[in-house]
């Protein structure tokens, strides 16, 4: 499999049918402990996140792998640098176990619906329960930024991208034909 092409809804202002079926599927779980194939799970979308300069965050489905792995940058955020162990974090199996404070909405894009952008709110504070890349389990808080960052990475993996969680769609006039076409049932 070709971890350095990104799965997305549309490309040349066409729909990815097959593309949109995994994007939009609840991924499975990763037993743990992890077996060899686990592991290759997680080292794969490590290393395509680790290719990338253009991303935050990336979610095992982004690479065509229905699985419950993320990968995101928790350090030396405004830096397009290359990631050092340390800058970034994998979470295998997340789940949001508490949602606190204000709800924030900001504009986000996302890899897998290209150039666009939607105003998402999300919740400014969460726990997530998860395991780490080594299998251990554990528990740990975001806020602010890496917050958001995480809802939208663990939204990957439940099949929701943010169309489904954002109200404003912004987009490229010289597009605009084709994204009218699209959210045409969204903006009526």
């Amino acid at each position: 499999m070709d971890t350095s092409k990104l799965w997305t809804l549309w490309a040349d202002e066409k729909i990815n049918e097959a593309e949109a079926k995994l994007l939009r599927t609840r991924a499975e779980d990763l037993p743990v402990p992890y077996d060899k194939e686990g592991r290759k799970a997680i080292e794969t979308v490590v290393r395509a996140f680790l290719k990338r300069d253009d991303a935050v965050g990336l979610a095992a489905p982004q690479i065509g792998i229905s699985k419950r792995i993320i990968v995101f940058r928790s350090r030396n955020l405004e830096t397009k640098e290359p990631l050092q162990d340390g800058d970034y974090e994998v979470l295998v199996n997340p789940r949001i176990t508490q949602k606190r404070g204000d709800v924030e909405t900001m504009r986000e894009g996302c890899l897998s619906c290209p150039d666009i952008n939607v105003e998402v709110p999300r919740f400014i504070e969460i726990k997530v329960k998860a395991c780490d890349r080594a299998g251990e389990k554990i528990n740990i808080r975001y806020t602010g930024y890496l917050a958001r960052v995480v809802q939208h990475e663990i939204d990957h993996l439940d099949g929701t991208l943010i169309l489904d969680r954002g109200s404003t769609i912004f987009y490229p006039r010289e597009k605009e034909k084709f994204f009218d076409s699209i959210f045409s049932d969204t903006t009526e």
